[in-house]
C-alpha cells in the first residue's frame, strides 16, 4: 500500500472520522504522493439551506487537509439537483426550492466557506451543476432584456438587437454565462436526454431501489418517486461531467448517508472509460440533543458563524457521551490526545464540564480567535458558574405592548410558536431582575428589561 508520507499523516487524512475509503487500486494515495497538485476533489452541496454548521465543518475541515497537500476541490453547487432534492435522510419528500432562493443561499455559502477552506484558484473553484443541465430554453423570459450583436454580411458589420424572450438571444446568454468557460477552453459539456438514457442503460432498477431509505418507504406505504430514485444517477454525472471540465476528478467526500450516491459517480464514471472516483465518507456527527443527526430544522445545531458566547454556550450544553466525538470530528486536538482525554473521562479522573469548557474553548477559538474565545470562557463561567447576566448582549427596541413571542420569533431566538410554547411550559422564559417565570403566553412586554430564554440564551428588549 502506498503511502501519503507517514502513517500518523495518512491516520489523520485517512482514517480520523472516516465512515468508509474506497480506493481499491491505491489510485489516489499514488496521485496525492506523485503529484498532489494535479487531484481534483468533487465536493457537492445543495444549497436548500444557507447555514454552516459544525456538522457541514468535519467535511470542509478534511478538505482543508487535502488543500494543505496542494489538492484542488471543486465546490459543485447542485442548483439544479436542488430542484429535485435529495431523499436522503428524509421519509417525506422535500419541496421544491426556486432558483432564486438557491442563488441567495449559494453566496452565503460561498461567503462562509472562506471561514474554513482555501479559496486560492490554485486549489479551490466552485460550479453550477445546472451549467451542463440546463439548456437556452430552459432560460425564464425577459422581455424587457435586448441582446446586441455584430452581424457580418457582405464585408459589413451590422449591429442587431434581439428580445430577450426569443430563442436567439436565449442562446447567447446561456452561451456566455456557462461557468465551465472559465476552467476549460475545450469542449462545452451538456447533458442530453440521450445521454441520460445511455447512462441508464448501466444502471439496474433494483440497485436503485434496494437503496435502504427507499426500501424503508416502500415498507411504510410510502409513494417513491421516479425523480427522486433517479437523484444517485444525476449525481453520478456530476462527477463525469466535473471530470471532463477539470481534467480529472479523483475523489468525492460527503457524509456517511451520500455513500450510495458516491459510489455510483464511480460506475459512471467506468461506464464512460474515465479513472474511478475514490469515495471518502465520514461519520454523522451527531446535534446538541445527542441523538440526531445535527440540522437546523431540529435546533441542535452549532452555526460557524454563531456568536463566540452563543457557541461556547451552545457546546457547554453538549451530552458528555458526545465530549471525546466532538474532539475528534470538530477539532484539530491530536488523536492520542483525544485518547488520553476518553481514558480520563471513563477512570473519573476529570470532571465533564472542565474538560467541555476545553473543547468549547477550543471550538470557539477556530472560527473567532484566541481573545474572543477567552471572552466567552470568561462570559460563560460569570453567567452560568455565578448567576450573571452576560457582558454582551443582544438588544431589540420595540413598542410597548409588543407580544414577547413576536419579539422573540422575530429575533429567531426561538424557531416556531411551538418551541415558545414548549419554554414557557417549561417555565423556562423569566425577566431577569424578576427572577418570575413566564407563563402567559400572550405575555406582553409592557418594560424594557433583561429576558432569558432557556438557560444559555439572553436578550435585552428595550421599550421604544
Amino acid at each position: 500500500m502506498v503511502k501519503i508520507e507517514n502513517t500518523e499523516k495518512e491516520s489523520d487524512l485517512l482514517v480520523r472520522g472516516v465512515r468508509d475509503f474506497v480506493d481499491p487500486d491505491d489510485h489516489l494515495r499514488k496521485k496525492i504522493l506523485e503529484n498532489p497538485s494535479g487531484v481534483v476533489i468533487k465536493f457537492g452541496v445543495d444549497p436548500t439551506r444557507p447555514d454552516i454548521h459544525l456538522g457541514h465543518a468535519v467535511v470542509f475541515r478534511k478538505l482543508r487537509k487535502f488543500q494543505d497537500l496542494g489538492c484542488k476541490v471543486v465546490f459543485l453547487v447542485g442548483d439544479f439537483t436542488s430542484l429535485i432534492g435529495d431523499p436522503t435522510g428524509n421519509s417525506k419528500v422535500r419541496p421544491e426550492i426556486e432558483q432564486k432562493e438557491i442563488e441567495a443561499n449559494m453566496k452565503t455559502y460561498l461567503d462562509q466557506v472562506g471561514k474554513i477552506l482555501l479559496t486560492d484558484k490554485k486549489v479551490f473553484a466552485w460550479i453550477r451543476n445546472s451549467d451542463w443541465y440546463y439548456s437556452s430554453t430552459d432560460l425564464a423570459d425577459d422581455p424587457e432584456r435586448k441582446v446586441e450583436m455584430n452581424i457580418e454580411q457582405d464585408g459589413k458589420t451590422i449591429k442587431a438587437s434581439f428580445p430577450g424572450n426569443s430563442f436567439l438571444a436565449k442562446s447567447i446568454v446561456h452561451n456566455e454565462t456557462r461557468m465551465q468557460k472559465q476552467f476549460s477552453s475545450g469542449k462545452i459539456w451538456d447533458l442530453t436526454v440521450r445521454g441520460l438514457l445511455w447512462t441508464l442503460r448501466g444502471v439496474t432498477q433494483g440497485r436503485l431501489i434496494n437503496r435502504d431509505m427507499f426500501q424503508d418507504r416502500l415498507k411504510r406505504g410510502e409513494e417513491l418517486y421516479m425523480h427522486e430514485m433517479l437523484y444517485p444517477v444525476l449525481q453520478g454525472i456530476d462527477s463525469f461531467m466535473i471530470a471532463n471540465i477539470f481534467g480529472t476528478c479523483d475523489l468525492e467526500v460527503g457524509g456517511s448517508d451520500q455513500t450510495f450516491n458516491m459510489l455510483m459517480g464511480r460506475d459512471v464514471m467506468k461506464m464512460n472509460k474515465q479513472n474511478p472516483q475514490a469515495v471518502l465518507s465520514f461519520e454523522i456527527l451527531e446535534g446538541l440533543d445527542g441523538k440526531e443527526k445535527m440540522s437546523k430544522s431540529l435546533d441542535n445545531y452549532v452555526a460557524i458563524t454563531d456568536e463566540p458566547e452563543n457557541m461556547y454556550g451552545k457546546i457547554m450544553s453538549l451530552p458528555d457521551s458526545l465530549i471525546t466525538k466532538y474532539f475528534k470530528l470538530c477539532t484539530y486536538t491530536p488523536l492520542d490526545v483525544i485518547a488520553d482525554i476518553e481514558e480520563a473521562l471513563k477512570k473519573g479522573k476529570d470532571n465533564p464540564r472542565d474538560i467541555k469548557m476545553r473543547l468549547a474553548k477550543e471550538i470557539v477559538e477556530m472560527y473567532h480567535g484566541s481573545e474572543k474565545a477567552s471572552a466567552a470562557e470568561e462570559s460563560f463561567v460569570k453567567t452560568f458558574s455565578k448567576g450573571g447576566v452576560p457582558d454582551s448582549l443582544s438588544e431589540v427596541n420595540v413598542k410597548k405592548g409588543a407580544l414577547l413571542v413576536d419579539v422573540l420569533l422575530e429575533e429567531k431566538i426561538v424557531s416556531s410558536k411551538n418551541d415558545f410554547r414548549r419554554l414557557v411550559e417549561g417555565k423556562a422564559i423569566e425577566v431577569v431582575d424578576d427572577e418570575v417565570a413566564i407563563e402567559d403566553l400572550n405575555f406582553v412586554v409592557s418594560q424594557s428589561g433583561v429576558y432569558r430564554i432557556g438557560k444559555k440564551r439572553f436578550l435585552k428588549i428595550n421599550i421604544s
